[in-house]
């Protein structure tokens, strides 16, 4: 099923995007929860439309993300957690960790756009991806040590 999303999906797509889903999880969980419309013929017109009159905008916040992600660039993190005698973190490092380290030195960045792929259970060196706009994200290491 054809559908026009509403807003950023991390795993499928971003906001005004045209995606294919399963008709389940489309008409049971995105169009109930208002993050996505059927992509009809007049919704795709419209969309189009609204692409048009934003697309000077969206050059902005482009420019915008691209400027975070250059100073963004050259950080590097330091993230304590309190662990075993063996180096095993109790619990794990997630991306609330990671966005309250990145506030600390004055970045604003949401959680919900930081990704980090495996999970991080032990003393070490990792890194976490940013998604500030469909095409800008930046990787930023950061390592995990005993407090």
């Amino acid at each position: 099923m054809e559908i026009i999303l509403k807003e950023d999906i991390l795993t499928l797509g971003y906001k005004d995007d045209v995606i294919n889903v399963k008709r389940g999880y489309a008409r049971n969980y995105l169009i109930p929860q208002g993050k996505a419309v059927i992509a009809t013929d007049s919704a795709k017109k419209v969309l189009a439309e609204n692409l048009r009159q934003r697309a000077h905008k969206l050059e902005q916040i482009k420019a915008e993300a691209q400027a975070l992600a250059a100073k963004l660039e050259g950080v590097s993190l330091v993230i304590g957690a309190k662990t075993s005698s063996t180096g095993t973190i109790f619990g794990s490092v997630s991306n609330i960790q990671i966005a309250e380290a990145l506030n600390d030195k004055g970045f604003e960045v949401e959680r919900k756009i930081i990704v980090i792929k495996d999970a991080v259970k032990e003393v070490g060196n990792y890194k976490a991806v940013i998604k500030l706009h469909k095409e800008v994200s930046v990787e930023i290491p950061f390592e995990v040590v005993a407090e």
